[in-house]
């Protein structure tokens, strides 16, 4: 596997070297400091199977280099690492393509996790509220936790001890119909109305009112959301959802 880091934190780009070397001898890893020579890494070979995209970088909005990414390169999937873990920063990031968001002060077991199931065409998401922003570290620390020892990131969703996290039922809970259900699996999927109804046999309008219900039902406005939601409802701390390719 080639993964490219682009972040332009010389100690954090160095810990995250070491953090993917660890993954395996078959792993290569190739470093870029800035937007600039991202681009040109992605220029000049093609044969890279990650992205790691830092948020914070000093040539570019790193949110304009993920779109950028996903534009030039769509088969090529981009986790965003990031100090932020704010609810609006993760979803926006997903809206553009990303297929994973790590906080740099997620544990490498986290870090690990996240990757192996983008790698496997899932999406990855740490655990949000969806409705208002999660506190922010305390004294503001932004240290990755491959530079320091400390506790995972992921909280069990419906822990009462997560200050500012809402609480999730499950899948089973929230009422959806079979038919209901089969929408809900395509749009996880990333699959436009026109291509469900087609899958489904129904009409265009009949999959809006479908889609509408289930936003509905698990509380969000939006796909992106309902991803996120979804994710926070079958599995516990870090979210996967599957969306396959």
């Amino acid at each position: 596997m080639k993964v490219l880091l682009v972040d332009d934190h010389p100690l954090i780009l160095t810990a995250l070297q070491t953090v993917m070397r660890g993954l395996g001898d078959d792993v290569t890893v190739v470093s870029a400091a800035s937007a600039a020579e991202a681009r040109r890494e992605l220029a000049d070979a093609k044969d890279f199977d990650l992205v790691l995209l830092d948020l914070a970088l000093g040539d570019a909005d790193g949110f304009d280099v993920l779109a950028e990414m996903r534009q030039r390169h769509p088969a090529l999937p981009v986790v965003v690492i990031s100090a932020s873990d704010r609810a609006s920063d993760v979803i926006r990031a997903i809206d553009l393509g990303a297929m994973g968001f790590v906080p740099k002060r997620a544990s490498n077991e986290t870090l690990f996790d996240a990757l192996r199931l983008v790698m496997s065409g899932g999406i990855y998401v740490p655990p949000i509220h969806l409705g208002t922003e999660p506190p922010p570290p305390k004294g503001g620390d932004t240290v990755p936790d491959v530079m320091r020892v400390a506790t995972p990131l992921d909280v069990p969703i419906g822990s009462h001890a997560a200050a500012g996290y809402q609480t999730m039922r499950s899948l089973d809970q929230i009422g959806l119909t079979p038919r209901q259900t089969e929408v809900l699996a395509k749009l996880l999927q990333g699959k436009p109305n026109k291509i469900i109804a087609r899958e489904l046999n129904l009409s265009v309008e009949t999959v809006k009112d479908h889609v509408a219900a289930v936003l509905r039902a698990l509380g969000v406005s939006s796909r992106t959301q309902a991803v996120i939601a979804v994710g926070q409802m079958t599995r516990d701390g870090g979210l996967g959802v599957w969306r396959g390719r």
